[in-house]
C-alpha cells in the first residue's frame, strides 16, 4: 500500500497542470494501466486502494511543456518501483499500429532480407562468427529455413567453435527463443530453457528444447561464446541468460540492456499520453531469476570493441586446454612424492577433462584456479597446485653488519622467570653459511638456559637446508642419530636425514627440557623439524595442530605454456604411521594458539618451583 501511495504521489503532483488536458481522473487511469498491465504486480500492492484515496486531491503543478510533464512523470515512476522500462511519452498524433501479419512475400525474398541483418563468415582457426541483428521467430524460420540452412547454417557447422555477435542485437520473436537455443543443445532429454508470465492473460507459458530442427545441430561440445553490449536488448538478451544458465555459452563484452520479453504501448483515456509498460516476464527455471531491468552480466568483461578479439582468445585457450591438462596429468604422476596418489590423481584429472569441466575456461588464471582445486580434490595435498614461476633472484654481495641488522629481526630470543629460555622465528633458511652470526646474536642468549621455548606458532616453512644441523643442538654429539628417512620421487631414492658431528656453537644436549610451540599456521620445515623432535621424544608440543604441508616443492613448467605447477617431490619417513604431510602433527598438549606460551611457562615455572 504505501510503495502505491508513493507511486500515485508521483503522478498525482502533476494533476492540474496548465495548458494541456491532463485530470485527475486520468492520473487514476494512468495508474489503473499499470496495476492492470504491469509484469510484476507484486510492486503495485494496495493499487486499487490508493486510486480510490487519490481521485479527490486538487494539488497542482503548472508546468506547461507535456513532454517535461511526461519526463517527470516518467522518473517518478521509476524511482518507485525500481523500472526503468515504464515509460510516460507525450505523442499527439500518434497512431497505434497493429503487429502485420507473415508478409505474403516469396521466401526467396524474405531470405534476401534476413541476411541483410546477418553477417556469416569463419575466421581463422575454423571459428564460425554469426553476426545477428533480428531474432526470427519460429514461424518465419519454417518458411525461409532451407534458405538459410544453405546461406548460414551449412557454412557454421564445420567449425570447431562458434561466436554469436549480439553486440546489435536489438529485436527479435519469442518463439525464436527455444528455436536458437535447440540448435546448440541435444535432442534428448528435452530442456526446460525459460518461463515467460504474460500479465494481461495472466498465463504462464514455458519454453523447452525442441527435439526436432531444420538441419543438424551445433551440439554441446564445441565451445560457443556469445558477444553483448549494453545495445543488446530483448529476445537477444534471453537466448544468452538461457544459453550462459545451461552452462552452454560464454558471454563476453558488456553488460546487456535489461530490456524486456514484451512492451505494450497503451493510451491514456482520450489525452495524448502514452505509457510503455512492460507486460510480460522471463523467469529462468534455473536461477528463479530474470534477466529484466538489470540485464545480462558478462563472464568475461570487456568494451564491446574488444569482445570480438577476447573472444577469439578464449577458443584458442580452450582448444589448448586438454593437452595442458594432460601434460600437468603427466608432471604429477612422474613427480608426485606419493607415487600411487600422483598415479591416481594423473588418471582421475584426464576423467575430469573428459567429462566437460574444463569447457567454459576462460582465462588462464581460471585455468590456474581450475586446476589447484582439482588437484587438491583428488590429492587432499594443499601444496600441490598450479602456481606462478618466480625467478631466483641473483645472490649479492652483503656486508655482515647487514646480515647482522637482519638476523636480529628474524629472531626474538628472551630469558624467562626460572631461567628459561624462549626463542622465536617465522622462516627456516639456509643458516650454514651465516651460523657464525646467528650463534653470536641469537644462539648464545639462550644455550645456558635451564629449559628452552621454541615458538614456531607462527613459522611458515623455507628451506629444509639446516633442519638436520638446528635439530642436531638438541642432542649430544656421542654417537649419530637418524633424525629421519626423506623420500624423494624424481630420483626414486631415500636418504637418511642424520645429525651433524660438528656444529657451530654449543650443543643445547639431551637433558634439558625443551617445549616446541605451535599452530595451525606452523607449516613446511617447520613442521619436519615438529615431527623430529616430536617422533624422537626430544620436546614437548604444546598448541594447535599444524597446517599439514609438505617438504619444499619444486616447480615445473606445464609443457610450452606460461602454467607452473608447484609439486611436492620428497615426503618425510613412513615406515611407522603417516607422515605429517596433510594431516599436521597433533600436539601434545592441545590448546589455542595464543595460550600455547603461557601454558608452556605454567608447566615449566611448576617444574622448577617442584625441584626447589
Amino acid at each position: 500500500m504505501a510503495q502505491a501511495l508513493l507511486l500515485l504521489a508521483s503522478l498525482l503532483i502533476f494533476s492540474n497542470v496548465a495548458h494541456c488536458d491532463f485530470s485527475p481522473t486520468l492520473i487514476a487511469d494512468m495508474a489503473k494501466i499499470l496495476m492492470d498491465n504491469y509484469c510484476s504486480p507484486e510492486k503495485l500492492a494496495g493499487m486499487e486502494e490508493a486510486i480510490d484515496a487519490a481521485s479527490g486531491n486538487t494539488e497542482i503543478l503548472s508546468i506547461s511543456d507535456p513532454a517535461n510533464i511526461a519526463s517527470a512523470l516518467t522518473d517518478g515512476v521509476a524511482k518507485t518501483i525500481f523500472d526503468s522500462r515504464v515509460q510516460v511519452t507525450y505523442e499527439p498524433g500518434f497512431i497505434p499500429v497493429a503487429p502485420p501479419a507473415m508478409p505474403d512475400i516469396p521466401a526467396e525474398h524474405l531470405a534476401e532480407m534476413i541476411k541483410g541483418t546477418v553477417k556469416v563468415e569463419v575466421l581463422d582457426g575454423n571459428i564460425g562468427y554469426l553476426k545477428i541483428q533480428h531474432i526470427i521467430g519460429e514461424e518465419m524460420a519454417q518458411k525461409v529455413g532451407p534458405i538459410l540452412l544453405e546461406y548460414i547454417w551449412d557454412k557454421m557447422l564445420p567449425t570447431s567453435a562458434m561466436i554469436l555477435d549480439f553486440r546489435s542485437a536489438v529485436t527479435g520473436e519469442l518463439s525464436g527463443i527455444p528455436y536458437i537455443v535447440s540448435y546448440y543443445t541435444d535432442a534428448e532429454p528435452l530442456i526446460h530453457i525459460d518461463s515467460v508470465y504474460d500479465r494481461t492473460s495472466d498465463v504462464t507459458i514455458e519454453l523447452w528444447s525442441m527435439p526436432t530442427l531444420l538441419g543438424k545441430r551445433y551440439g554441446t561440445s564445441k565451445p560457443l561464446i556469445i558477444l553483448t553490449s549494453k545495445n543488446t536488448l530483448g529476445i537477444a538478451e534471453d537466448v544468452a541468460y538461457c544459453l550462459k544458465n545451461l552452462k552452454r555459452a560464454t558471454i563476453v563484452g558488456e553488460n546487456t540492456a535489461g530490456g524486456s520479453i514484451k512492451i505494450n504501448k497503451i493510451k491514456v483515456g482520450d489525452t495524448d499520453f502514452y505509457v510503455s509498460v512492460p507486460v510480460a516476464k522471463s523467469i529462468n527455471p534455473i536461477t528463479c531469476k530474470t534477466w529484466e531491468i538489470n540485464g545480462v552480466a558478462p563472464d568475461v568483461e570487456v568494451a564491446p570493441e574488444d569482445a570480438l578479439d577476447a573472444a577469439i582468445a578464449i577458443i584458442k585457450l580452450r582448444a589448448e586446454i586438454p593437452g595442458l591438462v594432460q601434460a600437468a596429468a603427466t608432471l604429477v604422476a612422474d613427480n608426485y612424492a606419493f607415487p600411487s596418489v600422483g598415479d591416481d590423481v594423473a588418471e582421475k584429472l584426464g576423467a575430469v577433462v573428459a567429462n566437460g569441466e574444463y569447457s567454459l575456461i576462460s582465462t588462464k588464471e581460471e585455468l590456474e584456479a581450475k586446476l589447484s582445486a582439482d588437484l587438491l580434490k583428488l590429492s587432499g595435498d594443499k601444496c600441490l597446485r598450479a602456481t606462478r614461476n618466480v625467478p631466483v633472484l641473483p645472490s649479492k654481495n652483503i656486508p655482515p653488519e647487514m646480515f647482522i641488522q637482519l638476523i636480529k629481526v628474524s629472531f626474538h630470543t628472551d630469558v624467562l622467570e626460572n631461567n628459561i629460555g624462549y626463542l622465536r622465528f617465522d622462516m627456516f633458511g639456509d643458516f650454514e653459511h651465516v651460523a657464525e652470526i646467528i650463534t653470536e646474536h641469537v644462539w648464545n642468549k639462550v644455550v645456558d638456559t635451564d629449559a628452552l621455548i621454541i615458538d614456531l606458532r607462527n613459522n611458515v616453512g623455507g628451506s629444509t637446508a639446516s633442519i638436520a644441523g638446528f635439530s642436531s643442538y638438541f642432542f649430544d654429539d656421542d654417537k649419530l642419530i637418524v633424525l629421519d628417512h626423506v623420500y624423494d620421487r624424481p630420483s626414486n631414492s631415500t636418504r637418511d636425514l642424520l645429525t651433524r658431528s660438528q656444529l657451530t656453537g654449543r650443543r643445547y644436549g639431551i637433558k634439558k627440557s625443551v617445549i616446541v610451540l605451535i599452530s595451525g599456521a606452523t607449516a613446511g620445515a617447520a613442521e619436519e623439524f615438529v615431527f623430529i623432535m616430536k617422533r624422537l621424544g626430544r620436546a614437548m608440543i604444546i598448541g594447535e595442530t599444524t597446517r599439514g604441508g609438505c617438504h619444499p616443492p619444486e616447480t615445473f613448467r606445464v609443457g610450452e605454456s606460461g602454467i607452473y605447477l608447484s609439486i611436492p617431490t620428497s615426503h618425510s619417513d613412513t615406515a611407522h604411521g603417516p607422515s605429517w604431510e596433510g594431516a599436521g602433527i597433533a600436539p601434545h598438549i592441545p590448546v589455542p594458539a595464543d595460550a600455547a606460551l603461557d601454558t608452556a611457562k605454567g608447566f615449566l615455572n611448576k617444574h622448577f618451583s617442584g625441584q626447589k
